[in-house]
This record gives structure tokens, C-alpha cells and sequence, in this order.
């Protein structure tokens, strides 16, 4: 019997304008988790899409237990054995965690009716099992991402696969969901289930993985063992370069304000109590306020609030000494707003548009890009777009007119990004910007970050990496449940205290008192 339980031998995948996989072989050990790593675009989705049968591949061909495999579509990947989490989840979004865990192996009995309670029974002793804490009846929408993360996951444990694909699994998650999510993989291993981990954080790959494969640009570069390598090693085989880890920037140098939130309370669509409740805040031109948090806490619900995706139940929004509390969307916009949002497909990008489409979605109406008859300039449309891909290396198949449905997650984050930047804003909000970019891209992000602030704009980051938040930030703001319980200086503080302010065992005023 053959030491590996999948191989993918000599596999080509082209799409128009690029060969997203160039003759890539991949071999996974039964019992092993084995990580997958590259630059944005570099193939890696495209690569388990084939295994999972959702892309044919146009040459080559996939091996299970030593015996070749014709994989048409994820029905055939599933009666394999083999299950995937996809960094875009594959949910519907108007049923229930149950329903989206059983669809597609539904038991029924014989009037037709589901039997719901013995998935029910199956669900909560997986949850219980491998520590996934998920409500069954609430409707996907409602959910949080890392609710959403942990629903992807139990429907490839309710299905029994054996191995098991995760696309960016850690992307959506805290530190701590993050620290569960990699015992858990160590427990599946154990038990002798073989995994395949998509990701760009190289400390998750030296804390958990066996082996880790390389590929830049659609091409395999190699395969090496996780105790013979080092993080500055596999970064340089990634992008081709040595990668600082440090972001370097000067002390922030704090002017007036720009942005002054006063008692905020946002409705919560999860329950009775305030998403938001009663925050009240400033931000300075000059300066990067981090909110850090655990998933949940109301984060989300306060970026909806400041960019106006919902109404505030209470409370004020000042910018720039104006009040902006009622405010509509786009005269946010105009007014020098930009916001970065955490789901770029529900609320950063129209999907089947193209890519210079995207780009002037918040700006199209403006002289540069639409004549006096209301007809958009698809000249200046194009020669603008192909200056922001040049400028933030956003990689895609037919450039500035490919759909960007087609393009990697993280050439659809750079999109948004440099839409997002290049507008020039008085105030940014950037709410987990660097979800799902690799290590030179996030280099590049955090230093469009501190450009942006030392240009004088005010920049509130919310980040659910603790690196990111100690590393970029010149203030924190810790939020749980709806309400900033401290105000620390990443300078003056340690990790594990951030922690316990996140978790909700400590808490003080908003103001620094050591």
C-alpha cells in the first residue's frame, strides 16, 4: 500500500491569461498535516479546488491509497473521503447551522420529513468532541465569521471525511479560536486523518504542520520538513525575497481630532441586549487606534454603525467637527470616509463586475470618470484601474477587465485596499485588512497604513491578530460585549494582559492608568 493517502501528480490548470498550476505534484502522508504555501495567487486555492473537483485539471492526475481517482465534482470528493473548508465559506446564508451541516447527506424518514434530531444529537457531540462551539438553530446570516468558520468545519467531521482540506481555516478567527483550531487539527492527525492547511501565517505552520510545500506563481518550488526549516526561510522561498517582520514607524504624532464618537449603542440582530452599548470614543489625525477584541464583541456592529450600514439607537458621530450620526452612505464617502470592510464579498466588491469596475464603484459619478450626459469615461476608467494594479500588485488573469470573482482572496483584498487608500480620506477605517494576504503583502499593507497616518489622516484598525495590533497600532481600545472595558499603550502592555481584558476578566476606565 502506497505511504500516501493522496497524491497529485504533474497537475496543469489554466485559466484565461494565466496558468494558475504548472505542473505541481503534491503528496500528502496518511496521519499528517501538511501545510500549503505562497504568495496571493500563487495557485494554492486552485490546487485543492482540483482535489475537492471543483476545477478539472488539464493535465495530470490524483492518486488516492496508491489507486488513480477520477474526481468530476465535490460529490466524488466526498464519497473519497475528502472534505474541504474553503476560505469564502459555502453556506446558505437563510438556514439554520443544522440545515447547512446536514445539506447535501440529509436522512429523511419515510413521510420525507428530516430526521433533524438524530443530526442534532451527531452535531452537538462533534461540537462537544473537538471543541466547537456553534448554536444550532441560528440562521447563518446572524452569525458571526468565526461561527461561520467553526459550521464549515463540523460539516466535513459530520460527513466522516477522512481528509480534510483547509483553505485559510485561521484568516476569521482570534488568537484564541486560533490556538483551538490547531489542537483540534493535531487531535484529527492523531486519529489518522491526513490534512491539507492553506495559509499564510508562518507560525501557525511551525506550530502545527509536518511538512509544508512551497509554490510561487503557479509553479512548485519544494517540500520541506517544519523541524529542518526556519519562518525566514520559508518566507524567502515564498516570495522570492527576505521579509521584514517588523513594521517600522515612527512615534505617532497625534493632532486634533477627526473622528469623535459619543455614547454609541447599536441594536444587536443576535439578541435583545446592544451590539453596542454606550462607546464613546476619539480619533486623531496622526495616530493608528487599534479596537482589539475577541470575535463578537461588538466590532463588527460598531464599524456598521460608524460607516453606516446601521442606525445608531443612541448616541453621536463627529467628523471633522461635522455631525455625520444620520448621515447616508455616500455622503460618508465624500465627506473623507473610507472604510476597508471585514467581508469584502457581502460588502466590499460586486462579484461579476470587472476589476476597474470595482475599483470606481465609490467614485464613478465623479467629472474624472462620468461625462455631463451621465456616460461613465471607459478610458480614464482603464488607465486609472491599470495604475492602481501596477501600483499595489494586484494580480489577475486579464487584468484591469478580468471579473473578479476569478481572482485569488487576497488580489481581491489589494482591490479593495488600494480603492479604499487612494481616494485620499481624512479618516480610514480598516477592519482586518491583511484577512488572508501573505507575508509580503502585509508588509506592504502596514506600511500603507503608517503612511496614511503619518500624512496626517486618522486610522482606526480593527484586528483580531494580537501581532498586528501590538506591531501597527499607537493606541488600543479593548471591546467585550459592546463596550471599550480598557485603553492601553501598545509600548506599556503585554500580550497576555490584552488577553485578559478580551476575555472579560479584567477591565478598567478608558482612560491609561499604567
Amino acid at each position: 500500500m502506497s505511504e500516501y493517502v493522496i497524491e497529485m501528480l504533474n497537475i496543469t490548470k489554466r485559466f484565461p491569461g494565466i496558468v494558475a498550476n504548472d505542473n505541481i505534484t503534491l503528496q500528502l502522508k496518511k496521519g499528517e498535516i501538511h501545510a500549503l504555501l505562497g504568495e496571493n495567487g500563487a495557485g494554492k486555492s486552485t490546487l485543492m479546488s482540483v482535489l475537492f473537483g471543483l476545477y478539472q485539471p488539464e493535465e495530470g492526475e490524483i492518486h488516492k491509497n496508491g489507486k488513480k481517482v477520477d474526481i468530476q465534482d465535490p460529490n466524488d470528493a466526498n464519497t473519497l473521503g475528502i472534505g474541504m473548508v474553503h476560505q469564502h465559506f459555502k453556506l446558505v446564508e437563510c438556514f439554520t447551522v443544522l440545515d447547512n451541516i446536514m445539506l447535501g447527506v440529509e436522512t429523511t424518514t419515510k413521510g420525507g420529513f428530516l430526521k433533524k434530531d438524530e443530526a442534532r444529537k451527531k452535531v452537538l457531540a462533534l461540537s462537544e468532541k473537538y471543541g466547537l462551539e456553534v448554536d444550532p438553530d441560528a440562521k447563518i446570516e446572524d452569525i458571526t465569521v468565526g461561527m461561520q468558520q467553526r459550521t464549515e468545519i463540523l460539516k466535513m467531521l459530520y460527513r466522516d471525511n477522512e481528509v480534510l482540506i483547509f483553505d485559510e481555516p485561521t484568516a476569521v478567527l482570534t488568537p484564541q479560536e486560533i490556538q483551538e483550531l490547531m489542537t483540534i487539527m493535531k487531535n484529527l492527525a492523531a486519529e489518522g486523518k491526513s490534512i491539507l492547511f492553506i495559509t499564510h501565517k508562518l507560525a501557525e505552520i511551525m506550530a502545527v504542520a509536518d511538512r509544508c510545500s512551497v509554490l510561487r506563481k503557479g509553479k512548485y518550488i519544494g517540500t520541506v520538513d517544519i523541524k529542518d526549516t526556519t519562518p525566514e526561510k520559508l518566507s524567502a522561498m515564498m516570495v522570492g525575497r527576505d521579509v521584514n517582520f517588523v513594521v517600522k514607524k515612527k512615534p505617532a504624532q497625534p493632532k486634533e481630532v477627526v473622528l469623535s464618537v459619543k455614547n454609541m449603542t447599536v441594536a444587536s440582530k443576535r439578541h435583545k441586549n446592544s451590539a453596542v452599548n454606550h462607546v464613546s470614543f476619539d480619533v486623531r489625525r496622526g495616530e493608528i487606534v487599534c479596537i482589539a477584541g475577541i470575535d463578537g464583541n461588538g466590532q463588527t456592529e460598531l464599524v456598521y454603525g460608524l460607516s453606516g450600514l446601521e442606525p445608531l439607537k443612541e448616541g453621536t458621530i463627529t467628523m471633522n467637527g461635522q455631525d455625520i450620526t444620520n448621515m447616508s452612505i455616500r455622503n460618508r464617502i465624500t465627506s473623507g470616509m473610507s472604510h476597508i470592510p471585514e467581508d469584502r464579498h457581502k460588502h466590499g466588491l460586486v462579484l461579476d463586475y470587472s476589476l476597474e469596475d470595482n475599483i470606481i464603484l465609490e467614485r464613478y459619478f465623479e467629472p474624472e470618470f462620468t461625462n455631463k450626459f451621465g456616460f461613465l469615461k471607459r478610458k480614464a476608467i482603464r488607465s486609472y484601474a491599470n495604475r492602481l494594479i501596477k501600483q499595489y500588485d494586484i494580480r489577475s488573469g486579464q487584468g484591469a477587465i478580468t471579473t473578479v470573482r476569478s481572482m485569488s482572496g487576497g488580489n481581491q483584498q489589494k482591490a479593495i485596499i488600494a480603492r479604499e487608500i487612494d481616494k485620499n480620506p481624512e479618516f480610514l477605517i480598516a477592519v482586518q485588512p491583511t484577512r488572508g494576504l501573505d507575508v509580503g503583502a502585509i508588509e506592504y499593507i502596514h506600511k500603507q497604513l503608517v503612511a496614511e497616518r503619518d500624512a496626517g489622516k486618522g486610522v482606526l484598525l480593527v484586528s483580531l491578530e494580537l501581532d498586528e495590533v501590538m506591531n501597527v497600532s499607537d493606541r488600543i481600545l479593548v471591546m467585550y460585549e459592546g463596550e471599550i472595558v480598557g485603553e492601553f499603550d501598545p509600548k506599556k502592555v503585554s500580550v497576555e494582559e490584552l488577553g485578559l481584558y478580551m476575555a472579560g476578566s479584567k477591565r478598567k476606565g478608558t482612560k491609561e492608568n499604567g
